[in-house]
This record gives structure tokens, C-alpha cells and sequence, in this order.
């Protein structure tokens, strides 16, 4: 079956014989994991038949243990040549493999692509040069390399062919689609006045000089005609197009497109044909008063996005990503943070579509290698990223980096983030370059001088502290940088739908505490909209297979919805109270039904301007407030009780129910169980401990004993040389943290870890001489 552009399905029925023309390839693959592409592959009764998208860490990346499969894995499929012209080239092209693919044609090697989340194409012209049928191997590795990115994070990193795949049929001369990927055709747009001039740059490849570019615009609503422009065609071919009275692209408020068609004209055929949305804005972003969207401020007040689900890893169809997107919107969001990697091409279209602003990025994240070829690796990663999504109107941010320095500024790392900040502004100058900090990172890290704007990832509240320190903290960097815009790149904490309390407290992983933390942010975000852009981290629960927290193995449960899709934690209707305009209530500790006290606070999340309640049929009183609404002191009576909270607008009521049990004895299943790392008496044993005695220039290292040259990995893995680095990093740390989560540092040395301690260098020093003496006693 072909797939054909919507726009070419006229000329394609009626013979246009030149036409682009994409094969959908996802079914009928044989696969294999724990092979590798030999002199000549060998299929058997060992291989399974699956589809893509397809994953072979769907399920072992979310279980727990750190320990899911990454290596190499085949997947084979026999391609016939499609029905078109003897002139037509074929390009395979894959939407994402991670990480590194190897592609075989007939048992030769063909190409290789490094790096998980970008698109990425392969001619194979030559092979159907003389064979009507070929067979396409592809060999998956997902292990760790010195020279792919990302190296380390805090996510699972799911190996497969995991996007879709297709094999597109084009002319010799047609748009360029094999230069990183991209369309072949570049938009862009300036404002002038009530009008606006839309540029195009269309990259050809071998045109004739009687070959033309010829673009048409139409309104994206009504499809009515709004002009055309023509120009002989060349190598790069570049045409301007005036539009009255612009209708401009104004985000989640009116999200509209204008859509151009670039065809590619040969006398009266057309050989090539690229469909582009485009939305006319334009932006920027003031220290005092945040972002301004087409001169009107617009805090980007939003969510960070991970791609993966249960059971399914990423191996996401389109309906998934349409889901996840419905989700996003629902909330309230106008920004979304696709993080920490290039995402499907569909996210993207759909934030076009409907208005959400993005911030893309790449994953050069946690640690900088020093392998020299790991450099080149985030370059070519940006320039994917750039190449394959320029049209899409809604990205405005592009990311060079995400908490960099959590393996410590090593040498060379600012130089390359400034190479990457100038790579993005040489290919784009259209959009702003961003980063996001490790909370740690000081405030006068020449660092936060790279990029045009800055955020940072701040967890005051639940990784150390208390949440009313982030107020503190943007006065503090504010005042110590009032020229620069500083965003708030992530925040959030646990919160697990299972535990459940009264008096709710940081690291008790309940769903009340998540709640009462984002009542906090919310708050505080909506009254500073100085803060350019906020991103909860994270929309959804997300696999990280290394972690064991709040009693679930194999997950990041910092999500306001789980990983499943199926449930909405409390904390979702904080941020749907304050961003969304549909109106709702809703009552809050649903799941916390049984309950053993007589009088207990009820809690109700709304946008309405008032709130009734009635308990048990008895109206209980009405309250006017904003967003949250509690009832203090209500009395329950033994046995059931029935909730009803109504919201109250101008205009309409809305109600919301719930039931509450009242039984003599504390439900003892709301009631986590504390692990050994928490049991108090435990943490503060170095507090007595003089560090001014310590030798930092003579430091030991038997290698039969552990030490800081050991790597995390090595040292986690015994269970009291990890004990110790855990008790140090939560004592003389900036954060606080389980054993699980350094997990992360993988291969990193101990020594590496400097961003966990004090900036003072004579106080890091101190305390790794400590840890040095430590682990010096532990044997391997």
C-alpha cells in the first residue's frame, strides 16, 4: 500500500510519473536480540515477527534493578521495489532507532547513524539497480558509547526501532531530504507592520535551468487562496511572498497556520512537492517582565514530556503521542519542554497545530565525555534537531544542554557549550539558544552567560529544603542578575497515588504532599510572571530503570498523571485550576477514603468563583477563594459518608462526588514503608567529625579497597561502599538523595562528583578526602 501526500494524490492518479511517493515499511519485520549482523545473517525459528514502532525494553526498562537489556538487536525485512519510474530514487528513512543503527542492504553494509532521537536517511538507489526484491538488515545497539549522547540520565534508554518507518520514491531532481534529514525547504516570517513577508529557501538537488520552485499560500483555515510566487529553480532557490493584514500565530489563544505548497516544476510536471504549516509571530523575552508573544506578555507557564509508556517503552503510534498531547492541553498548559531529546515529528506538528510553544533540545545531558568524538556527536545532534523541525512554527527555544555539570565542569565543557550556542545561531537566527542548570550550578557560573536566556532546575522542597526556598532563590540570582532572564527548567516532586496522610511532609511520597507542593509553585509562578517559562517535571510518570523510590521499582514518579495514562493525580487539578478555562471542580484525597478521625479538612481544586459543599446531604456552607478551596474541620460520621463539592459560576454549576469511610483504626495500607536509608540515626553520624585534620594532598589508594577513583557504578554495586557515598552526598551535599538514583553516574568516577558539594573547591576537597579515607576501608 502507498502512502501519498495529501497534497500530490490528484497528480499521482492521473500519471505524474516523477511524484514523491513514501511506502510505509513498519509491518512484517523479523527480530532477534542478542545478535549482531554477520558475513550472512542466518534466519531461523529463533526469530520473532513484530512490527514497528517496537522496542525490546518495554518491559525490563521499567521493572527496576538497573539492569535492562542494552545491546545489539536485528531487525530484518524484505523490501520489493516499488511500481514507480525507472528514474526514481529510494530512501529509506527511519523516524528513530536508538541508539546507534547499522544498516544492511543484502548482507553489505551500507550506513550508520549515531544518535537515538533524531530522523535519519539512507539512499539505496544502487540495490534496486538490478534486483526487484532486497533485504534490509538493521542492526540496533543501545549499549553505552563513548561518542553518543546522552551518556547518562535519569531515564531508561529503550532500544529499538521505536518510530516509524517508511521508503520514499523521488525523482533525480527533487527537494534536497538527504541533507541531516530535513525537508528540503526552509520558512520564515517578519512582521511589518499589519502585513508580513514570508520567506522561503528551497534547497534543490540537480535542477535543470529551465526547472522552476513555485510556492502557493493558502489560509490555513479556508483553504482560500491568499498568493503565489515563482523562481527559476537553482541549488538554493529563494523566494519572498508579501501577505496583507497578516493573521498572526498567537499560541493555545489562536494557533493559526498559514499553508504553503513548495512544488519542485519540470514544464508541466511536478517532480517534487513539500507541504508546509507556517505561523506568523514573533517574540522575546524581558528580564523584568518574562515572554512576550507577538508584543503581548505571555508567562509560559507548562510541562516537560518524556516519551515513553507502560509496557510500551517508546515504541509510541501516533495515537499515543495524540493522547499524551490531549493531556497536556487539558491541564491548561500553553508551553510544553520536549525533553531531554528530539521528539516524533508528530508532537511537534500537533503544537503547531494547537497553538502549545515549545522548548527543544538535545540530549547532551548530566555529563560532558571527553572522548573528542562525543563533541561532534551533540554538534550533529543540533544540527538534526535545527535541520528536521525549522518549520515548525511552535518551537521558539532551542536547548544545547540539560544539567551538564552534574559530573562537574570538566575541562573543555564551557568551550563547547559556546561552539554549540554558535552552531544553533549560525544555522537560526530566528529563535532564542537556552540551557538548563543543575541546581547546583552557582550563580555566577560563566555558564549563565552563554546562551540568550537561562533556566534552572530547582527541586527546593524535595531533593533538599523546604518549596517556599524558591521564592528565595529567583531574588537572590534577580538581584545578582537583573539584565538576565532566568526560567524555571524543572520542579516537581513524588508523589505515589498508594500513600496517603494527614500531615503530609517532604519525602513522604504521598499524594497529598505533591499536591501541597504544586499549590506552592502554582502560586508562586502565577504571581512572578518575570519567570519566563516553568516546566513541571514532569506531565506523566516515566521510566528510569535504576531507580527505587517511595516503594516502586523502575520509575520516575514525579508525573501529575501515571505512566499509564489512566489516572490524574491530585496535583493535575492545582495546575488545571490555575491555567485552564474550562471550568471544573474537583475534590481532592479521593483515593484517600478511609479515614479514622472525626473531623478532617476537606480540600477542592476549582476555577469557579465559589465552592459548595454538602456531607452526607447537609449543606456544609459556601466558600469564595481562588483555585484552592478547604473546608476546615468537617465532621464525618462513622461508617460511609457522601461528599459533594459544587462550583459556582456566573453562569453555570458543576458538581463533583466522592466518599469517605470513617473507620475506628488508621487504614494502615496509606502507610509507606520506610526503607533502611531513612531510618533516622543514621545521617548525621559526621557531625562531630573535624575535617580539619584531614590531609588532602596524601591521599591513599590501595586498589584492593575501594576509593574515589572508583566509578558510582562500581561502588553502588557493593552495598556498603555505597552506603557510605550516599551518607556522605546527603551530608555534606546540596541535595538529598537514595542510592537508587546514582544509579545515573554510571561509569562517572567518584571524584567526578564535585557539583554534589560546596563550590568552594577547599570544601569539596575536604570532603572527598573524607570519602577517600571512607571507602579506603571498605575491600572490593
Amino acid at each position: 500500500m502507498y502512502i501519498i501526500h495529501r497534497a500530490d494524490i490528484i497528480e499521482y492518479v492521473l500519471g505524474g510519473k516523477y511524484m514523491r511517493i513514501i511506502d510505509d515499511l513498519n509491518n512484517g519485520w523479523l527480530f532477534k536480540k542478542n545478535t549482531e549482523v554477520t558475513d550472512k545473517l542466518v534466519i531461523d525459528e529463533s526469530w520473532d515477527m513484530i512490527d514497528v514502532p517496537h522496542t525490546y525494553n518495554g518491559f525490563d526498562g521499567q521493572d527496576g534493578g538497573n539492569d535492562y537489556y542494552k545491546g545489539k538487536a536485528v531487525y530484518v525485512k524484505k523490501l520489493i521495489r516499488p511500481l514507480v519510474s525507472p528514474e526514481s530514487d529510494f530512501i529509506l528513512n527511519f523516524e528513530g532507532v536508538n541508539s546507534i543503527a547499522r544498516i544492511y542492504i543484502d548482507d553489505e553494509f551500507v550506513q550508520e547513524h549515531r544518535g537515538g532521537y533524531s530522523r535519519f536517511r539512507v539512499n539505496i538507489t544502487r540495490f534496486f539497480e538490478k534486483k526487484d526484491a532486497i533485504i534490509l538488515a538493521v542492526e540496533v545497539d543501545n549499549a553505552n558509547h563513548s561518542d553518543v549522547y546522552p551518556q547518562m540520565a535519569d531515564f531508561t534508554f529503550y532500544g529499538g526501532i521505536y518510530r516509524n518507518v517508511s521508503l520514499i520514491s523521488v525523482p533525480k531532481t527533487r527537494f534536497d531530504i538527504e541533507y541531516y534529514a530535513g525537508s528540503g525547504v526552509a520558512v520564515t516570517s517578519k512582521i511589518d507592520g499589519e502585513d508580513a513577508i514570508i520567506d522561503i529557501t528551497a534547497y534543490v538537488k540537480d535542477p535543470l535551468e529551465s526547472d522552476m520552485v513555485m510556492v502557493e499560500v493558502r489560509d490555513g483555515s479556508s483553504y482560500e487562496d491568499i498568493g503565489s510566487v515563482v523562481a527559476p529553480a537553482k541549488k538554493i532557490t529563494k523566494l519572498s511572498l508579501k501577505i496583507d493584514n497578516a493573521h498572526l500565530w498567537n499560541g493555545i489563544k489562536d494557533p493559526f497556520l498559514y499553508k504553503l505548497s513548495v512544488k519542485l516544476v519540470r514544464h508541466n510536471e511536478v517532480l517534487d512537492n513539500v507541504e508546509v504549516n507556517h505561523g506568523i509571530r514573533e517574540f522575546y523575552v524581558d528580564p523584568d517582565k518574562g515572554f512576550f508573544l507577538n508584543g503581548k506578555s505571555v508567562p509560559l507557564r507548562g510541562v516537560s514530556r518524556h516519551q515513553d509508556r507502560l509496557g510500551k517503552g517508546n515504541a509510541l503510534i501516533e495515537l499515543d503521542h495524540f493522547d499524551d498531547f490531549d493531556l497536556i492541553t487539558d491541564v491548561g498548559a500553553n508551553s510544553v519542554r520536549l525533553a531531554h531529546y528530539q521528539q516524533d515529528d508528530y508532537f511537534y506538528e500537533l503544537c503547531d497545530r494547537y497553538g502549545l510553544i515549545v522548548w527543544a533540545e538535545i540530549p547532551f545531558i548530566s555529563r560532558m565525555n571527553r572522548d573528542p568524538k562525543a563533541h561532534e556527536n551533540a554538534m550533529d545532534q543540533m544540527k538534526e534537531l535545527i535541520y528536521q523541525n525549522y518549520n515548525h512554527s511552535s518551537i521558539l527555544f532551542w536547548g544545547i544542554s540539560n544539567e551538564i555539570t552534574i559530573a562537574g565542569d570538566i575541562p573543555g565543557l564551557t568551550d563547547n557549550l559556546r561552539e554549540l550556542d554558535e552552531l544553533v545561531k549560525s544555522i537560526d537566527k530566528t529563535r532564542l539558544t537556552t540551557m538548563a542548570q543543575v541546581s547546583m550550578l552557582p550563580m555566577d557560573s560563566e555558564h549563565n552567560q552563554i546562551t540568550d536566556i537561562l533556566a534552572y532546575n530547582l527541586y527546593f522542597g524535595w531533593y533538599g529544603g523546604k518549596y517556599t526556598d524558591n521564592e528565595v532563590w529567583f531574588d537572590k540570582f534577580r538581584a545578582m542578575h537583573p539584565n538576565r532572564a532566568v526560567g524555571l527548567s524543572e520542579y516537581g516532586c513524588e508523589g505515589i497515588i498508594s500513600w496517603h496522610s494527614n500531615t503530609p511532609a517532604c519525602k513522604d511520597y504521598t499524594e497529598e504532599y505533591q499536591a501541597e507542593y504544586h499549590e506552592h509553585m502554582a502560586k508562586l509562578l502565577d504571581e512572578r510572571p518575570e519567570i519566563w517559562g516553568s516546566y513541571v517535571w514532569n506531565m506523566f510518570d516515566f521510566g528510569c530503570d535504576m531507580r527505587d523510590e517511595g516503594g516502586v521499582q523502575g520509575r520516575n514518579n514525579k508525573g501529575l498523571v501515571t505512566i499509564d495514562r489512566k489516572i490524574k493525580k491530585d496535583s493535575f487539578y492545582v495546575y488545571k485550576a490555575y491555567w485552564s478555562d474550562e471550568q471544573f471542580v474537583h475534590i481532592a484525597s479521593k483515593r484517600f477514603a478511609i479515614r479514622s478521625d472525626e473531623k478532617i479538612n476537606i480540600k477542592i481544586y476549582s476555577n469557579m468563583e465559589k465552592v459548595k459543599l454538602f456531607v452526607n446531604g447537609e449543606y456544609l456552607g459556601e466558600k469564595e477563594g481562588r483555585k484552592v478551596f478547604v473546608f476546615e474541620n468537617v465532621c464525618l460520621d462513622m461508617g460511609v459518608n457522601y461528599i459533594k463539592a459544587v462550583g459556582i459560576s456566573e453562569d453555570e454549576e458543576i458538581a463533583d462526588r466522592t466518599t469517605f469511610i470513617r473507620e475506628e483504626k488508621p487504614f494502615v495500607g496509606y502507610v509507606r514503608p520506610v526503607d533502611e536509608e531513612e531510618e533516622d540515626g543514621v545521617k548525621n553520624w559526621f557531625d562531630d567529625l573535624d575535617t580539619e585534620s584531614l590531609d588532602i594532598k596524601k591521599l591513599e589508594f590501595n586498589p584492593e579497597y575501594f576509593s574515589i577513583k572508583d566509578t558510582v557504578e562500581d561502588v553502588v554495586r557493593n552495598d556498603e561502599a555505597g552506603d557510605m557515598l550516599v551518607l556522605i552526598v546527603n551530608q555534606f551535599g546540596a541535595m538529598k538523595i537514595k542510592k537508587s538514583m546514582l544509579g545515573i553516574m554510571g561509569g562517572m568516577l567518584v571524584e567526578e562528583m564535585s557539583s554534589f558539594f560546596s563550590p568552594d573547591k577547599a570544601d569539596s576537597e575536604k570532603v572527598f578526602a573524607l570519602l577517600n579515607r571512607k571507602l579506603q576501608e571498605i575491600k572490593k
